[in-house]
């Protein structure tokens, strides 16, 4: 069974939050929803696990017993243990005693944090507080996972370990959805959907948007701005030329994840 948004219209206040904006959740593949603060991300996660009701569209998803979510915020209880919070999960999806132990058992060496399960949650590392939490969505193995920006703020190697759980969640047969701000990680994703200001600006698999990017891309070095469709990249400038001609002395080059982002933003915005 396929999961997922298509063609999911929200409006509050007569401000269109998201317009038209279809997102995938396929069983064992992982979709990555990228943008900015304000782009429409929690949104599309919250209309995707039944906690806002959309104007219009289509909402596919499973029973809610079946889902696993963890919002923007930790996802837990910060005045009880690691143990304690995974306890009360258990009983919550109403695990059976066998299940229960082997289940929580598996988390907290997946999670690595066997060592810390009498610690509260409020305790812990940021990077322990979201691996707990995600942790906890994971716990009744769900047919759906979704997850916002469950590696902001964390270290990098709580980073490498969420998406372990990620990936995992995914080849054990959940549908997963993730959204991100960190460009990068959409290149772990199965499909990938680029969300600017409640639209989406491109969709597909990440080659897809790489075989997709619009134009040319080139680089050129030196400290001044080359013109309106370019952007710094470390010591040096990307410029985009949508016709496909880049200025003399502009040095072409294939274009990255990164650079696809920043292209589909101005193509957005100049209607390219």
């Amino acid at each position: 069974m396929t999961w997922g948004l298509a063609d999911v219209r929200v409006s509050r206040d007569k401000k269109i939050i998201l317009a038209g904006v279809t997102v995938p959740a396929d069983p064992s593949r992982v979709t990555v929803v990228v943008g900015g603060d304000g782009a429409g991300k929690s949104t599309c996660l919250r209309v995707l696990v039944g906690l806002l009701e959309p104007d219009a569209g289509t909402v596919r998803r499973p029973g809610k017993e079946r889902i696993g979510y963890v919002p923007a915020t930790a996802g837990l209880y910060v005045d009880l243990t690691v143990a304690e919070n995974l306890s009360f999960a258990a009983d919550a999806y109403r695990l059976s005693g066998s299940e229960r132990s082997r289940k929580v058992s598996e988390l907290l060496e997946q999670t690595g944090l066997g060592r810390a399960r009498h610690r509260l949650g409020g305790h812990l590392s940021g990077g322990m507080q979201r691996k707990l939490a995600v942790g906890l969505a994971l716990l009744h193995s769900p047919e759906l996972l979704v997850l916002d920006e469950p590696t902001t703020g964390v270290d990098p190697v709580s980073r490498a370990d969420l998406w372990r759980l990620i990936s995992r969640a995914a080849v054990e047969g959940a549908a997963v959805v993730v959204t991100t701000t960190y460009v990068n990680e959409a290149t772990r994703a199965a499909s990938v959907v680029l969300l600017e200001a409640g639209q989406v600006l491109a969709s597909g698999t990440p080659d897809d948007i790489l075989r997709n990017v619009p134009g040319a891309v080139g680089r050129q070095d030196g400290a001044g701005r080359p013109g309106p469709l370019s952007w710094r990249r470390g010591n040096s400038w990307r410029v985009w030329a949508p016709a496909g001609r880049l200025p003399d002395g502009v040095q072409l080059v294939q274009p990255d994840f990164e650079d696809a982002v920043v292209v589909a933003a101005l193509a957005g915005e100049t209607g390219g």
